[in-house]
């Protein structure tokens, strides 16, 4: 029974890693289309998708005072945390936000803006 329980939790710890190697290597660029990073803007992202709820600037009240504005969004989520649920899909608890998924060029875009809202 021991040895069952442990064979499985390696199977699923590998797939843990495997799934973290894939987004990481998807993010890296090479399976991404040879557009740079600094070609596509976080902010105009951002603005297009979250502003009609959230506050994307240094200021401001986020239009729908249940989103937060995303400069307290990464003092409590640092930014690099978020690349995974950028890439496959933010969900919430709530029926009002619809569900995102971003291509790997827009998420490097995205934290690259939310970083520089932590300066």
């Amino acid at each position: 029974m021991q040895i069952k329980i442990n064979r499985w939790r390696a199977v699923m710890l590998g797939a843990m890693n495997i799934r973290a190697w894939l987004v990481a290597f998807a993010l890296s660029g090479v399976l991404a289309p040879s557009v740079a990073a600094q070609d596509v803007d976080g902010e105009a992202i951002l603005r297009a998708e979250c502003a009609s709820c959230h506050a994307i600037g240094r200021e401001g009240d986020s239009p729908n005072p249940k989103s937060p504005p995303f400069r307290d969004v990464v003092k409590r989520y640092p930014p690099d945390n978020l690349v995974e649920a950028l890439a496959e899909g933010i969900v919430t608890g709530h029926n009002d936000m619809p569900e995102f998924a971003f291509e790997p060029d827009e998420i490097t875009a995205i934290i690259g803006y939310l970083e520089s809202l932590q300066n």
